[in-house]
């Protein structure tokens, strides 16, 4: 275990002075002509084009690179409900990754609104402005709402990463573990602890890979259907089952999934579970059991966290970024399904490739290859940049919703290599 990402208090605070994000210009506006091209007269062209054809303003403004980063501040990483303004540290935290890992502007807009209806309206009319929406931080139920009520009033995408970014990196996880394992995803019994946006939404995708037999539980135990007190979003996971806790689910479980609170899992749950299973406790920035733990009692396991001193770390920065950089270059009008699960493909896949010496260099030195502990990329890794971005691209022209003409995958591909290769250079 390392010690390099643990920081004090001070440390942070003195980080954070100033703000984390600002506004560079990438014109030259150093004369008087350059004035008048910048702002009155010359700006008025641009406008009557866009007027006349609101696609023009791809070209001539920031809109196809730029994401609204919006929050309510009602579910703050963990923290809880903070009100607006004490989450804007975390949305500008999420808008520093946005441009350093896929070079996407993005402004975080706090909104102090809790209606789900005059949320989405807020979102709506300000969507003019944005190539893209990422929803953040807002609490479950509302969030799944939000999400898709926005989505049907607006022509650019709208994602909650909340929901699907650890659906995205866990789904890669599970594709490659499948392969280790000998396991068929349709035979498994999944135990997800947690039935937050999160939870929900990896449940979802899970399904769509073929997942039949989730057990979700919630702060009162096993959804079940005898359960009356579910909305409608837990219900869709209610299963006729004897199972009531989570030490109930877990023996005869192939899979663990984590969201919820440190240390919940003890050694006999693990003990009872099917052999080569696969834990990802996800609890930060205390799992709900720690990797140490699980090999006191076995060595068959394929297992990931949120932290980054441990192998297979599930960090949304492996996703998020890339959907909405492919999303942006073909001017999607939404995140699909198939968007969401091109991308884990592209993530197991990249998991199997040889790791550059950079990679390795940043941790340690580490001799990184495909296997056990080794199943999904590290979040340093900059050819997710090329993977996820070109497989999103490629799959919202395949589903339909790109509004590029005659969309070239290849020369997709070596147009943002060549930006890795002057990036690495």
């Amino acid at each position: 275990m390392s010690n390099q990402g643990k920081v004090t208090k001070e440390e942070a605070l003195e980080y954070h002075i100033g703000g984390k994000i600002s506004i560079n210009v990438k014109t030259v506006c150093d004369t008087a002509r350059d004035l008048s091209m910048a702002y009155s007269p010359g700006v008025a062209h641009p406008c009557l084009e866009i007027q006349k054809d609101n696609e023009l303003a791809y070209k001539y403004t920031n809109k196809g690179n730029l994401v609204a980063v919006i929050t309510n501040s009602t579910a703050i990483l963990g923290l809880g409900d903070l009100g607006p303004v004490a989450g804007k540290p975390v949305m500008e935290g999420k808008s520093v990754l946005f441009k350093k890992f896929a070079d996407v502007d993005a402004f975080d807009i706090e909104v102090d609104e809790y209606d789900v209806d005059k949320l989405v309206e807020i979102c709506r009319a300000l969507s003019p402005t944005f190539g893209g929406i990422n929803l953040e931080d807002i609490k479950a139920p509302q969030c799944f709402d939000i999400e898709t009520k926005l989505q049907a009033c607006v022509d650019i995408p709208v994602m909650h990463d909340d929901q699907h970014g650890t659906a995205m990196i866990t789904t890669a996880g599970i594709i490659n573990a499948l392969e280790i394992s000998g396991k068929d995803v349709g035979s498994m019994k999944i135990v997800v602890s947690g039935a937050g946006a999160a939870g929900i939404a990896c449940g979802k995708m899970y399904k769509l890979l073929g997942a039949k037999n989730i057990v979700m539980i919630d702060s009162k135990g096993v959804i079940h259907s005898g359960r009356t007190d579910l909305n409608a979003h837990k219900a869709e996971f209610a299963l006729e089952t004897e199972d009531r806790t989570l030490e109930d689910a877990m023996r005869g479980a192939d899979m663990f999934l984590g969201l919820s609170a440190p240390g919940i899992v003890s050694k006999e749950m693990v003990a009872s579970m099917n052999p080569n299973p696969i834990i990802f406790a996800l609890a930060n920035p205390i799992p709900e059991i720690l990797p140490e733990v699980v090999a006191e009692v076995r060595d068959d396991v394929m297992m990931g966290t949120g932290r980054s001193d441990y192998p297979n770390q599930v960090n949304n920065v492996l996703g998020f970024p890339f959907i909405f950089r492919g999303a942006l270059d073909v001017r999607a009008t939404k995140v699909t399904e198939g968007m969401k699960m091109a991308a884990a493909v592209a993530l197991a896949k990249l998991a199997k490739e040889d790791v550059p010496d950079y990679v390795k260099a940043a941790y340690n030195g580490e001799d990184l290859k495909f296997g056990r502990d080794y199943i999904i990329p590290k979040p340093f890794d900059r050819r997710v940049f090329v993977w996820v971005s070109a497989a999103v691209a490629e799959a919202a022209v395949k589903d339909g919703v790109a509004r590029v003409e005659n969309f070239d995958v290849e020369a997709y591909k070596a147009k943002l290599q060549a930006i890795l290769d002057a990036e690495v250079k």
